[in-house]
């Protein structure tokens, strides 16, 4: 089971590109540690469900699970639901908070590699928004092919699930341009050769 990409994403991803800045290949910068990037999963930041009570993991599970089931009469805490159709792989997946791990949240725009491209500059409550920014860069995925990723752009690392590799480079570059971070060559030459599949 596949999601195809909507209409125009080609020319989308053609017009990001013209506006991104392109250097030849991630730099190196010394001191990431997650904890740049505040509190795993807080509630403190300026997006989609920030000072809601929620952490954000839950807040992104609740929103994009189906058959959504709660722990206790806050709605905070997910303990089960089905993720339809992971983009990464294609597949449905139960999930159970008993074995959390089969379903995690991914930064579309790494965090070390954010951190490498200009992050690190940045002040720590900008940071904390980047993590966790739910209508942009997160997404509630399979936990082995999130793993496989690691903390590559598309210049590495592209879905199992062609149908979604064309929306995957689109959010990748929005979220670049959203934080003005630049993109790699690899990365240009990566959403290049997509656009040709995509509609």
């Amino acid at each position: 089971m596949t999601v195809q990409p909507a209409a125009g994403t080609a020319k989308l991803i053609s017009a990001e590109l013209r506006d991104l800045r392109v250097i030849a290949t991630r730099p190196d910068t010394p001191g990431y540690k997650r904890d740049q990037f505040g509190q795993t999963w807080t509630d403190d930041h300026a997006g989609r469900g920030g000072h809601n009570g929620c952490d954000t993991r839950n807040d992104v599970l609740a929103a994009q699970l189906t058959a959504v089931e709660y722990r206790g009469r806050s709605r905070c805490v997910v303990i089960a639901g089905v993720l339809l159709v992971d983009p990464y792989t294609g597949r449905r997946i139960e999930f159970r908070k008993a074995a959390a791990s089969r379903v995690q949240i991914d930064h579309v725009y790494p965090l070390a590699r954010a951190w490498d491209m200009g992050a690190a500059r940045w002040p720590l409550q900008r940071r904390v928004d980047f993590a966790n920014d739910q209508a942009a860069n997160l997404l509630a995925v399979d936990g082995p092919a999130n793993a496989s990723k690691n903390d590559d752009g598309p210049g590495e690392w592209l879905p199992l699930n062609r149908g979604y590799r064309c929306t995957y480079v689109l959010r990748y570059l929005l979220v670049a341009r959203k934080y003005k971070l630049p993109i790699t060559a690899a990365d240009r030459g990566a959403a290049q050769a997509i656009i040709q599949s995509c509609p």
